[in-house]
Order: structure tokens, then C-alpha cells, then sequence
């Protein structure tokens, strides 16, 4: 009975570790405000967004200067002046580079606006002020600057609209004082499945980050009730980290998929900055999941009986008792360290992987470097207790040694 519950805890506990991962970048992109702007700011500074914001505002601002009645007044006024006809023909037919001209100047003014850090405060002000448009995005509730309507994910670009009109007036540009109000809104990403995950995603909002304390549990459970409990943490680690990566090559999948079936109206780079860019913090806990699965699933093997771990663990105590005789030889003494050591290794060891895992769980958003970095700790805390064991074994062994060669 003990065993079928574990297997069912442990497969449940593979399952739900993706699960908790989501949940927890749903919860704290969706709700942490500091965090969701630090992660959208650095797309004010990025080409892609920059080149469809200028598409944007250019196509907001919408001077239109009227160029074929302006050459067609200017070549009526010259031919009452005596210019040949012929003459007023070929201005006449100057009106559309008039208003490509008057374009050029739209854009020119936008493009260099958009790459200004007035571009960049506006879009993370924007952005902050309407926090609850991630919430939308996700759940369907509240709304903000971002805006989802049939799947159309949107941004409010109206501030900077203005200051283009603004600064095409100060430029010269008189009929841009005449602009009317129109539609700011620039196009983001757009799905039809949007819709259909919000319900999803507003139970994952709920549990937040209760979800990945449950898992963790589960998985101890199921671990404690099994008879072989190395072997159960091997599998239950190697399987989490296979789950992980299941769901990291279905995300890229997703990605490519979703790229390459953009509606017309959606510029594929920006709509692609924006996935990776909200996505980024999914996918590095994804990989941290997978690295720290694999790595603890190979301490534990490594701790165990079989041959190969037997022959490491060998190995590296007559690497440290060869460094300890050294050291002795040499008038190295760890004196009443190295006896205790030998005496409460177990237990130390114990305690500094109780430790390190404390200090992962609380450790806020861990990486795969939080990870090595922890693990690189340990290998030196693990090395410096086997020097100190094999320091107390070499001078706990002198006593008999001299007693012997007196014998």
C-alpha cells in the first residue's frame, strides 16, 4: 500500500513541478509591480518595439498635408505670373513628393523621439500606472494601458502620440496642430487562445506560491514512503527535471508556432521581444528546475552503495587521507577539529545540505548560477570536512602506530 501511494505522490509531484512554476510567474508577473516593470522596461530600448512604435505613431499622427492642392495652387499662382503652362504641369505633378516629404518628416521626428529617454520614461511610467493590465491580460480583470480584446493584446501609446504632434509643431510642421484624437493603440500580441487560458491562469494567480510548497511536499511524502528512498529521490528528481524539459521544448515550439502565424497587422519582431521578454523569467525557472533535479538526482546517486559511487567516495578519502599524511609530515594539526570531524561527519553533512536547501528555498527567484553556485559551495564544505576527517584519523591512528613499532 505504501508503495502504490508513493508512486502516485511521485508521478503527481513530477507533474505539478512545471505546474508551480507557472504559477509562481503568474503570480509575481501578474501582481509584484516593481517586478512586471523591470521586466517590460528594457523594451522601450529594444529595435523591434522601437521600429513598431514609430509604424505606430506615424500611422496615429497622420499628417496630411493635402500635397496635390498645395502644387496645384502653387503652379495656378505662378502661371498668373507668366509661368508657361507646361511649367505648371510639372509642379502640379510635384503633390504626392509632397506628401511623401511630410511623411519623411512624421517618421524622422518619431524615430527620434522613440529612441529618446523620453520615450523610455513614458513607456515605463505607462506601464507602471497600469499594472493591472497584466492582471487583464491573464484573467480578464481590470484594464490599463495593456488591453485584451478578442485575443488582441494592446498598448496605449496615446502620451507619446502627443509629444510627436508636439514636437512636429515646433518643428514647423503647422498642420500637425490640426491632428484629431484618434486610435493609440498598438498592437502587441494577438491569439485566440487568450481567452481560453484565463481561467486557467486566474486558478494559478490563486495559489501563487503555495503551489510549489505543495509539490515539494508531495514529493517528500512520497520519497519517506517508499521502501528504497535514494532510489525514489533519484526518480523523482530525474523525473521532474524530465518533465521540465518536456514543457521547455514545448514552450520553444509554442514560440515558433505562435511567430509564424501572426495575423497581418501584428509586426512579428516586436510581438516576438514582447513573448521572450515576458517569458524570460518562466524560462530560466524552468531551466533552474531542470539543473537542480538532475544535480541532486546525481548526489543522491552518488551517496548510495552501488559500485561507481563506492568507487568515487574511495577515491576521493585516499585523495584526503594522502593530503592529511602530507600535512602531517609537514607539521600540519587540526588537533581537536579533525576528532570531531571523524566523530560527527554524518551529521554535519547533514546539516550543511539542510542548510544550502534552506537557503535555496528562501533565495528570491534562484537561477541555474544560484544553483552551481550552491553546489560549488557544498563540494568545498564536503572536501574541507573530508581533510578534517582524515587529519583526525592520521593523528588518532599515531598513538596505536607508536605502540606497535615499540611491540
Amino acid at each position: 500500500m505504501k508503495s502504490t501511494l508513493s508512486i502516485v505522490l511521485i508521478t503527481l509531484t513530477c507533474i505539478l513541478v512545471p505546474v508551480s512554476l507557472i504559477a509562481v510567474w503568474v503570480h509575481d508577473i501578474a501582481l509584484d509591480t516593481d517586478r512586471y516593470v523591470s521586466t517590460v522596461a528594457p523594451l522601450a530600448e529594444n529595435p523591434a518595439i522601437q521600429d513598431a512604435a514609430v509604424n505606430r505613431i506615424g500611422e496615429a499622427v497622420g499628417v496630411r498635408v493635402d500635397g496635390k492642392q498645395v502644387a496645384s495652387d502653387l503652379a495656378a499662382w505662378l502661371e498668373s505670373q507668366g509661368l508657361p503652362p507646361r511649367a505648371g504641369d510639372a509642379l502640379k505633378a510635384l503633390g504626392p513628393k509632397i506628401d511623401d516629404a511630410a511623411q519623411q518628416v512624421v517618421e524622422k521626428v518619431a524615430g527620434k523621439f522613440v529612441r529618446s529617454d523620453k520615450f523610455a520614461t513614458i513607456w515605463t511610467n505607462t506601464n507602471r500606472r497600469a499594472h493591472s493590465s497584466i492582471v487583464h491580460a491573464l484573467t480578464g480583470e481590470g484594464r490599463g494601458a495593456v488591453g485584451v480584446d478578442d485575443g488582441t493584446v494592446t498598448l496605449d501609446v496615446g502620451a507619446a502620440v502627443d509629444s510627436v504632434k508636439q514636437e512636429l509643431v515646433d518643428s514647423g510642421l503647422a498642420p500637425a496642430a490640426k491632428i484629431p484624437d484618434v486610435d493609440k493603440q498598438m498592437v502587441l500580441l494577438q491569439s485566440d487562445k487568450i481567452a481560453k487560458v484565463r481561467g486557467a491562469a486566474h486558478l494559478l494567480d490563486v495559489v501563487g506560491n503555495w503551489l510549489p510548497v505543495l509539490t515539494a511536499l508531495l514529493g517528500t511524502a512520497g520519497v519517506l514512503l517508499a521502501r528504497r528512498r535514494r532510489r525514489a529521490l533519484v526518480t523523482v528528481m530525474l523525473g521532474a527535471a524530465g518533465i521540465c524539459l518536456i514543457f521547455a521544448i514545448g514552450l520553444a515550439a509554442a514560440r515558433h508556432y505562435y511567430l509564424d502565424h501572426l495575423p497581418a497587422q501584428v509586426q512579428s519582431p516586436a510581438a516576438a521581444a514582447v513573448f521572450d521578454t515576458l517569458l524570460h523569467f518562466l524560462k530560466v525557472s524552468i531551466r533552474t528546475a531542470l539543473v537542480l533535479g538532475v544535480v541532486v538526482a546525481l548526489g543522491a546517486y552518488l551517496s548510495g552503495m552501488g559500485r561507481l559511487p563506492r568507487a568515487v567516495r574511495g577515491a576521493a578519502e585516499r585523495t584526503a587521507d594522502s593530503a592529511a599524511r602530507w600535512g602531517a609530515a609537514h607539521g600540519v594539526r587540526t588537533g581537536q577539529a579533525g576528532t570531531f570531524t571523524v566523530r560527527y561527519r554524518k551529521w554535519l553533512t547533514t546539516g550543511v545540505l539542510l542548510l544550502l536547501a534552506l537557503i535555496f528555498a528562501l533565495w528570491n527567484h534562484p537561477t541555474v548560477l544560484t544553483v552551481l553556485l550552491l553546489v560549488l559551495i557544498l563540494l568545498a564544505v564536503l572536501a574541507v570536512l573530508a581533510l578534517l576527517a582524515a587529519t583526525g584519523r592520521t593523528t588518532g591512528a599515531r598513538p596505536d602506530d607508536a605502540g606497535h613499532r615499540a611491540g
